[in-house]
């Protein structure tokens, strides 16, 4: 029995110096958390020694990290005072002047205004000079009498107004004659067809009144069709 445990006791120490060695997980796998490797990076970090690897894998055309790049290269030959910029503010080169293309207009061009510059304009113009130029101005005025309004084609329909300031007896004054019976409902019948008494008065005119009364409109003789009223008319003309 002796002799069987002793061959199982130098089985098991055969097996056990075979076996790999298993790292030290709190370490994490490829990093040395000691002390002394600690301070190397921290001293590698603070003094810039980062090194970049000799071979750089330039980014993939029309990827994000290609158009930053493309925008920082144009940023930085395009900034005032680089050696390749066109000028100093912008990307776009400058407009070289020439006989066909002149220079941008100055504030010293004497074809821009100043007159909003108080200086300038006490320099060319004084008191004696605004009263000369206003007066001159005064010289110019031109006058225009009021005249008739034109007659336009169409409109040779009576003029309501003129008609009403030609007259001066009041409305309900008999001044024509009329003839005939039941001229007040005949009146009230044919008006009824007009939308306002103005309407009335100058289709009235415009058949031959006032002294004919062809349709009716002027039972009581007064010359005035319907309801129409010479009286505000001539107030308005009073002022």
């Amino acid at each position: 029995m002796a002799p069987r445990v002793f061959f199982a006791a130098i089985a098991l120490a055969a097996v056990s110096a075979c076996a790999p060695q298993v790292p030290d997980s709190g370490q994490g796998v490829g990093f040395d958390n000691s002390f002394e490797a600690q301070q190397q990076r921290d001293a590698a970090l603070s003094g810039g020694q980062t090194r970049l690897p000799d071979t750089v894998v330039p980014p993939t055309p029309g990827s994000a990290e290609a158009t930053a790049a493309e925008t920082t290269r144009i940023l930085a030959e395009t900034r005032p005072g680089a050696p390749d910029s066109p000028q100093l503010n912008s990307g776009v080169a400058p407009v070289q002047a020439s006989p066909s293309n002149p220079a941008p207009a100055t504030l010293d061009n004497p074809g821009i205004s100043n007159e909003n510059d108080f200086d300038a304009v006490a320099e060319r113009q004084t008191i004696e000079s605004d009263a000369e130029r206003i007066a001159n101005n005064r010289a110019q005025y031109e006058v225009v009498q009021p005249e008739a309004l034109p007659t336009r084609p169409g409109d040779e329909q009576p003029n309501i107004v003129a008609f009403a300031l030609s007259t001066s007896h009041p409305k309900g004054q008999s001044v024509y004659a009329r003839a005939g019976f039941g001229g007040e409902s005949r009146a009230a019948r044919n008006c009824a067809a007009y939308a306002s008494p103005d309407l009335a008065q100058i289709d009235f005119l415009a058949r031959g009144g006032p002294t004919r009364d062809r349709k009716g409109l002027d039972p009581d003789g007064d010359g005035y069709a319907c309801t129409w009223d010479p009286a505000p008319f001539r107030k308005a003309s009073e002022g």
